[in-house]
């Protein structure tokens, strides 16, 4: 299924509009993007149990995985992507992750603004080329 799931908003807001949200508020919208994606990645032409799904799910969508792809990803970011990320990766955060240290928790949140971004403002293909890349990095 590799680069033919899309999804999109009938009308996306504008980058300003978008640049305007709080960083959280970005990767609250990108971790159910993400979410999303990985769910229908594993799920579509399969017929494994729930279980063995969500496992597979979360290889990808734990903060640990997405603190690494952050790392990984971060150089191919453009200036307003690698902004957004450090505005998410720098705020304060009242939670935290089961399983993983702040540091990566963070990470992975800058990664999650940057996809919320990406998906509000519409731009798909650069949406898909990321989240493609953090599945068949651990598919």
């Amino acid at each position: 299924m590799a680069n033919d799931f899309s999804f999109k908003l009938e009308k996306p807001i504008s980058k300003e509009e978008a640049l305007a949200l709080h960083p959280m508020a970005l990767a609250f919208i990108g971790d159910a993007v993400q979410s999303l994606y990985a769910r229908t990645r594993v799920t579509v032409g399969r017929t494994s149990k729930t279980g063995t799904l969500h496992q597979e799910v979360i290889k990808v969508v734990s903060a640990i995985s997405q603190a690494a792809e952050a790392d990984k990803l971060l150089p191919l970011f453009d200036e307003t992507e690698q902004d957004i990320f450090r505005r998410a990766r720098n705020c304060k955060i009242q939670t935290s992750a089961k399983h993983a240290d702040m540091s990566e928790y963070r990470r992975a949140s800058g990664l999650e603004a940057v996809f919320g971004y990406l998906f509000l403002i519409g731009n798909e293909e650069r949406l898909d080329y990321f989240l493609s890349s953090c599945f068949d990095d651990k598919n």
